[in-house]
């Protein structure tokens, strides 16, 4: 599985657009360089997102949990997300 990050900013916000197959090794990775972004708004585009497992899905739960905003999500991803958030709201 590969999954390209690449990063732009503007003013307003900082954009982590990804590509590709996102798994536990990546939303590792992901999670260090949104530990470096400590100002501005953060925003993660899935608009090339093509496969999310169950740990990428739940770090990106967590993460728009955070405050980090998630655009240009695949139905099924949003659907997890959601599903995960009810899941841990009942706990």
């Amino acid at each position: 599985m590969t999954l390209r990050i690449s990063r732009e900013s503007s003013l307003d916000a900082i954009v982590f657009a990804l590509s590709g197959d996102m798994d536990q090794e990546h939303a590792a990775r992901l999670q260090e360089l949104l530990a470096n972004e400590a100002d501005g708004r953060v925003t993660l585009d899935l608009q090339n997102v093509t496969l999310v497992d169950r740990a990428a899905m739940q770090f990106l739960a967590e993460a728009e949990s955070a405050g980090i905003r998630i655009v240009n999500c695949p139905g099924y991803v949003r659907s997890w997300i959601v599903a995960e958030k009810e899941g841990q709201t009942k706990q």
